[in-house]
């Protein structure tokens, strides 16, 4: 099976709803992927709740089943409710967990301390498109597992590629950064020797020339040898 690009992410992502989240973004924060838990998790208890209310009215007059059918209402709506207020939020700087309709709970996941994400599904869950989530974090959350998440394949492959997206800009500025203090601290001609010899490193970091070690590396033994 050949490996889900971004920009199969991307056109996967125009069959989906997005929801608006309730978290304040931070400046320069971008919602790269919104999904919840799939319908199917609203299927059992919906199907349970409709044969209690059959019986009722087998076995129960008429007026008093429609009574507890009206205030037992209460129940499918709750889940409903429930189910359309959990979210997933995935940034190009964090992870979003947003619940809750009357009383809310929101906690997020920085992009920098993901250690790996994983997801699973069943032979029902290919079926239906549905499956678990499970992110390993460093974070004093720990791992973390989402069930029954709508399009789990699509929240995996987010996730990874916002990650490797959110390092490079992360290099990028490190190496602006770097390239800045030394035009500011050296002599005009060794400064643009040192910093132009850093900006190339980097531009052969993106073309995937070298790896990030190696960038590390060299950049390292450029300022050691200023």
């Amino acid at each position: 099976m050949s490996e889900t690009t971004f920009a199969d992410i991307d056109e996967q992502q125009k069959n989906i709803v997005k929801p608006l989240i309730r978290s304040q973004l931070k400046k320069g924060e971008k919602i790269l992927l919104i999904t919840r838990q799939h319908w199917i998790k609203l299927l059992l208890p919906f199907i349970a709740w409709l044969l209690v209310v059959v019986m009722m009215f087998v076995f129960l007059p008429s007026t008093i089943a429609f009574v507890i059918t009206f205030v037992s209402a209460l129940y499918p709506l709750n889940l409903f409710l429930g189910w359309k207020n959990n979210l997933w939020a995935v940034t190009n700087m964090r992870i979003i967990d947003e619940s809750g309709f009357i009383s809310r709970y929101s906690k997020e996941s920085p992009l920098e301390k993901i250690n790996n994400v994983e997801y699973d599904q069943s032979p029902w869950g290919r079926m239906f498109g549905y499956g678990d989530v499970e992110i390993q974090t460093a974070a004093e959350m720990g791992d973390t597992t989402y069930r029954l998440i709508h399009h789990p394949r699509l929240l995996k492959n987010t996730i990874t590629q916002a990650q490797e997206d959110y390092k490079h800009v992360q290099i990028a500025n490190q190496a602006n950064q770097l390239a800045n203090a030394i035009k500011a601290s050296m002599p005009a001609g060794s400064t643009m020797s040192v910093a132009g010899e850093i900006e190339k490193l980097f531009s052969l970091y993106q073309k995937g020339a070298i790896t990030q070690e190696e960038y590390i590396g060299q950049k390292n033994k450029l300022l050691s040898n200023k």
